[in-house]
């Protein structure tokens, strides 16, 4: 009964309501920064990928700009990058990925905002780290200060939970499984794997884990990257004909099927609400996540770090998404049956089919690899968010250390038991974290207005070559 009414509230919470406030936010926020996260996205392109981004040279912070954006990337660029497009590309049909690139878009500006002000927001605990996020935000900057009192507590109270659930459990499970059917080892020896490795990493707190990401998250990204355009490379005489079929689907009023998609008939409404939901979840852009990781950055300008955060939706929705759902729709391999289960394809099992339509059985253990290694990095960066909202909530950071230990634990009860009640819970958890950090963005969205504007007299600048161009 229990876990009728959580899987309920589960599906509701991540239903239309919330995914019309995400990408509506998202809108808003657009259209009142006159564009200008859409027209700087080169130029923030740009400074992530600078040297100077990977420095501490300007401005206070614990981390380097660069280590900032891995480590919120990290948390983001997960199996939902592997599982969650396949899934949706045969709930909502291929037409699904052109509605994740519509999300992406809109989620640009919501993580810029909540980025930035988690930034101008930011506190120095008692160690003299930094401690940032949209509860710090909702604190200081809401004027109704027991409404932003309330908030704060609400968010931060959900991000730990999501941190322990969909941050930790769901992916030390993903990868558990993962690991034992593609190379027969034990779940139980996974699952102490992953323990023991990220005790050893997430003790030594945001630093030791910025570095781990700042080296795991491009490396993994390119790695996946590459194997997937060797796979649409392969398919390339089905790439028109796939391309067609995604915004022939995504855009029809009637339900439609196609030449590369087996089974599946879906229309624009199917392809609207799977893209869309995969697209928010995906960048989890809106849900106020990644705030937390951008507050530890060190820069002279909130603004500044929040255009290089902002990146992150653009990574992980416009590029590795995108390589899944291209290399998926080239394969043919799109509402066939498995002949193992008798079952269409869905989630692992179809993004290994469409890669192993190329690469064989070498695409199957590339999958493999690809799922331990996003979602491992999501164990972590998930952590610091959860770490961070748990010092929220005790007022000070001395139980710290006791939160990273139970959390390294956890992993192993993800990596050996299905609890899908616990992971119903936090994946509501998830969804609930983006309702304050929503309300907190709309109240300010005039405050970030003026400061993006103010700040596009330094970008000109820059551009032109008046101002120093450090990071």
């Amino acid at each position: 009964m229990l876990s009728k009414i959580i899987s309920d509230v589960d599906a509701f919470v991540w239903g239309p309501v919330m995914l019309v406030l995400l990408v509506g936010t998202g809108i808003l926020l657009t259209i009142r920064c006159n564009f200008l996260t859409w027209r700087n996205l080169p130029w923030a392109i740009k400074k992530t990928l600078s040297k100077e981004s990977r420095t501490k040279s300007r401005g206070k912070g614990d981390v380097s700009p660069f280590s900032a954006l891995t480590t919120a990337l990290a948390a983001t660029i997960g199996t939902g990058n592997i599982v969650g497009v396949a899934t949706a590309m045969v709930s909502g049909g291929a037409g699904a990925l052109v509605w994740m690139w519509i999300s992406a878009c809109f989620g640009l500006s919501s993580k810029f905002s909540e980025c930035m002000l988690a930034i101008k927001y930011r506190e120095v605990n008692e160690r003299g780290e930094m401690s940032g996020g949209p509860m710090y935000t909702m604190k200081k900057a809401i004027k109704n200060k027991k409404l932003g009192a309330v908030l704060g507590w609400l968010f931060a109270l959900f991000a730990v939970i999501a941190s322990f659930g969909i941050g930790n459990m769901t992916q030390g499970n993903s990868i558990s499984t993962a690991v034992h059917e593609t190379f027969g080892i034990s779940q139980g020896v996974v699952g102490a794997a992953i323990t023991v490795l990220a005790l050893m990493i997430i003790i030594g707190g945001i630093k030791s884990i910025s570095k781990v990401s700042s080296i795991v998250v491009p490396v993994m990204a390119i790695f996946y990257i590459i194997a997937g355009i060797i796979v649409i490379l392969g398919n390339i005489s089905n790439l028109p004909t796939g391309l067609s079929m995604i915004f022939h689907m995504a855009f029809s009023v009637k339900a439609v099927g196609g030449a590369l998609c087996g089974n599946i008939v879906a229309s624009m409404m199917n392809a609207a609400r799977y893209g869309v939901a995969r697209g928010c979840f995906s960048n989890e852009a809106g849900m106020g996540s990644a705030a937390i990781t951008a507050a530890a950055a060190t820069t002279d300008h909130p603004v500044r770090q929040a255009y290089i955060n902002m990146t992150g939706t653009f990574w992980d929705t416009i590029v590795v998404c995108t390589i899944t759902g291209l290399a998926i729709a080239s394969s043919g391999m799109l509402g066939q049956i498995d002949p193992a289960t008798g079952e269409m394809y869905i989630g692992s099992s179809l993004t290994i089919a469409a890669f192993s339509t190329v690469l064989g059985k070498v695409g199957a253990y590339l999958v493999t690899i690809g799922i331990v290694l996003f979602a491992f990095s999501t164990i972590l960066g998930w952590e610091y968010h959860g770490e961070k909202a748990f010092e929220y909530l005790m007022g000070t950071h001395k139980f710290n250390m006791i939160y990273r230990i139970i959390f390294s634990l956890v992993a192993y009860v993800g990596a050996t038991q299905t609890l899908e009640l616990v992971w119903n819970f936090s994946d509501i958890a998830n969804a609930l974290m983006a309702i304050p950090n929503l309300i907190c963005m709309l109240l300010l969205s005039g405050e970030i207005a003026k400061d993006v504007k103010e700040f596009q007299k330094i970008i000109e600048e820059e551009k032109a070559g008046k101002r120093d161009r450090t990071n």
